[in-house]
């Protein structure tokens, strides 16, 4: 007997559509992770990007439980001395870009600073509005507020 490595060839990448309004950030973000890594189906292998392609709209309408609007910061640098910005999770999803708030929270639950994992993120498209241009890829619906009742209660 034989152990079975998938090749990248082998691959058979889907279209996955989700809905996130209501949706706790943490906990959508986790589901997304595993759909992005491949960790869903029986052929998953860490060397290889065996993953699905994830839409997701309606990303200025999760949610964050207890203070977490308030309390959450997140840091960046300038590349100056002295040059380090902050914004709560708050600022960020009522300004602009609310879906930095998703992408972050899928980006650090990816292996760290990888080219894998680099390219495991560009398979993920975020919207902050309802409407997306990958109609033609015909995507399936996936209902993360189903999967448990704790993805879309309120804290």
């Amino acid at each position: 007997m034989k152990t079975y490595s998938p090749k990248p060839a082998d691959v058979e990448k889907k279209w996955l559509l989700i809905d996130a309004e209501g949706l706790i950030l943490g906990r959508l973000a986790v589901v997304i992770a595993d759909r992005l890594r491949g960790k869903h189906k029986p052929t998953f292998a860490p060397h290889v990007d065996g993953g699905d392609n994830v839409i997701v709209v309606n990303a200025d309408k999760v949610r964050v439980s207890g203070r977490k609007l308030q309390d959450k910061i997140y840091y960046r640098h300038t590349g100056y001395p002295g040059g380090i910005k902050q914004r709560t999770a708050g600022e960020i999803l009522e300004g602009a870009h609310p879906e930095r708030v998703i992408m972050k929270a899928v980006q650090r639950m990816l292996p760290k600073e990888s080219p894998l994992a680099r390219k495991q993120l560009g398979h993920l498209k975020v919207y902050a509005g309802a409407d997306h241009p990958h109609e033609a890829q015909n995507p399936v619906v996936l209902d993360v507020a189903s999967m448990n009742s704790k993805n879309n209660r309120a804290a």
